[in-house]
This record gives C-alpha cells, structure tokens and sequence, in this order.
C-alpha cells in the first residue's frame, strides 16, 4: 500500500515537472529573444537597444517590474521614443531571458550596480531612466546612489514605499525558502498560473480590460517559466530589507542638483495605491512633477499613449 501510493505520487510530481518543462519550451518557441545578450560581472542581460541619441536627448533607460519582461515596453513605447532618441531596455536580472549569478544582482542597490555595468558596457555616460512599478524603486536607487549616471526620471505608477502587506496577486510569490522556491518554480507555479490567470491578471490590470495580445505581444506567457518564478519571488523577498535605506535618502533628490523627478500614477491602481505610493513620493520630493489619470496598474501596455507622452514631455522638461 505505502509503496502504491509512493508511486503514485512520484508520478503525480513527474507529470507536473514534464508540464513545466513543455510549457517552458512552448513558451520559448512563440517569443524568442529579441534583443541581444551582454555578460557582465553579476548578471547576463537580455538588452534590446533601439534608436540613436542626439545631442538634445540623452539615451533613455527602461526599467520593468516585478514579474515582467522587456516586452512591457517593447509593446509600444520604446518604437515612439526611439524616434527621438536612443532606448535601452531589458530584461532585469533573472526576469525574461535574463540571469544572474547565485546571490547577486538581487537587491535594489545590486541590480542598480548592474544597470551602471551594462551603460559602462554601452559607452553611455548619463541615461535618462522610465522606471514602471518596481523598476520605480531601481530608478531612484540608481538617481540616489548614481547620480552623476542619470539625466532625469520618469516613474510609472512607480513603487516607492513599502506597501503594508504583500498585493494579493502576488502572495503566491512570498516563498522565503530557496529550496521551496525551486521546487513549488519547477512542479505547481505554471500549473497554479494556468488555472489563475483569469483572477490574478484583472487584479494586476484593473480596472483597465487586459490586452487580447498581452500574452505574446507584451510577453505575458512568459510568466510560465520556472525561472521567471523564481526570480520574481526573489525579488519580492528581498524589497522589505531594502526599500527603508533607500527612503531614508529621498530627500537628496530635493537638492538642486538632483536629477529631475516626473511621476505618472493611476487613480484607481490595484497593486500600489497611488495616494501611498507615487503621490506621497511627489509630496516629499519638492521639485517633482505629478501626473495623475484614470486607470490601473498597467498603463505602459493599457495606455501606451499616454504613457508614451508623459515620456516625451518629461524629456523636454529635463531640458
């Protein structure tokens, strides 16, 4: 009997790592990489670089969230600022076709080094930096801690403080133990998103409709993969150690010689409320411009126009 059943589960946990790897593949097969990768001390990075810069628009960095992939922006922004100027986006460390060596390029201030790595390895000396959700929080760690490296932010409903608890969208993702992380990534994550996706993705974009090309176009299958798993949940782990330090330091971007700071937030955002997040940051920030619209988290893929001209325009007043 202990036997049948120590079969049957084997068979069961078997069936569900195959599911996995021929999700993963199948994946894979209908969105390629489409950028070119970099090797770097801690990371290799998915890097798609558009455009060229002129003199009166500095190069244009692009940073996604938690949980996302250079497609974010691929779906319509970077192709409008890359005809103004050079665009660099990618792939974060672990996120897309993305990687990074075991313990590094994690927290905020990591992954903000290895974002200076990859302008050093494009000669770029100063980029302007479009920071979405928790690429928010790496753009201000990289005006903070890199300010000489940065010409100016645009934050995107931009995570900025730590949120009182996890987004419920996101709470399959708080897994502290390595070990688990691997195994829940490689046996019941795809399954498990497979069968939520129709709940968790309205609450991400809410209450803006999701995209009927947000799976491929924007990247979102990518999801499925046992890496992207564990990468997000390492991400989301390591937030709360990290954002304290960095809000202590808030202040400096007040100074005349910070980078200037534009802030996009949505009125009716269901992952980080925008009283909370982006209009508290522009109340602490004085020089900070503050947009707000009707709309959800989502705006780069929901309101790709809107997000586009707030782009433009914070480049202009940079100038």
């Amino acid at each position: 009997m202990l036997a049948t059943a120590i079969f049957l589960v084997s068979l069961f946990v078997l069936s569900l790592i195959w599911l996995t790897l021929r999700t993963a593949r199948g994946v894979e097969q209908r969105i390629p990489p489409v950028g070119k990768f970099i090797d770097l001390p801690t990371a290799r990075l998915h890097v798609l670089d558009r455009g060229v810069a002129g003199e009166a628009i500095p190069p244009v960095l692009m940073l996604h969230g938690l949980g996302g992939q250079l497609h974010h922006f691929a779906y319509h922004l970077v192709d409008a600022i890359a005809k103004h100027t050079r665009v660099v986006t990618l792939d974060r460390p672990g996120s897309g076709y993305s990687s990074r060596n075991t313990g590094a390029a994690t927290t905020l201030r990591q992954q903000a080094d290895t974002f200076v790595a990859l302008l050093d390895h494009l000669q770029i000396e100063k980029a302007f930096v479009v920071g979405h959700s928790l690429g928010g929080a790496l753009a201000l760690t990289l005006a903070i801690y890199h300010p000489t490296r940065v010409a100016g932010l645009a934050l995107i409903t931009p995570l900025a403080f730590t949120p009182p608890t996890v987004p419920k969208a996101f709470r399959a993702l708080d897994v502290g133990s390595h070990v688990a992380r691997q195994i829940i990534a490689w046996t019941l994550a795809t399954p498990g998103f497979m069968l939520g996706r129709d709940k968790v993705l309205p609450a991400i974009f809410g209450p803006d409709p999701v995209p009927k090309d947000f799976a491929v176009r924007a990247g979102g299958i990518l999801a499925m993969r046992p890496s992207q798993f564990v990468a997000t949940s390492e991400d989301l782990r390591a937030l709360p150690g990290n954002l304290p330090e960095l809000i202590a330091r808030y202040d400096e971007l007040s100074r005349e010689d910070a980078p200037p700071v534009s802030i996009l937030v949505a009125r009716q955002d269901r992952i980080l409320d925008s009283q909370n997040q982006g209009v508290a940051l522009a109340e602490r920030l004085q020089r900070a411009h503050l947009q707000i619209v009707e709309g959800g988290h989502m705006l780069p893929v929901t309101q790709p126009e809107i997000v586009t001209q707030f782009v433009e325009e914070s480049l202009k007043r940079r100038a």
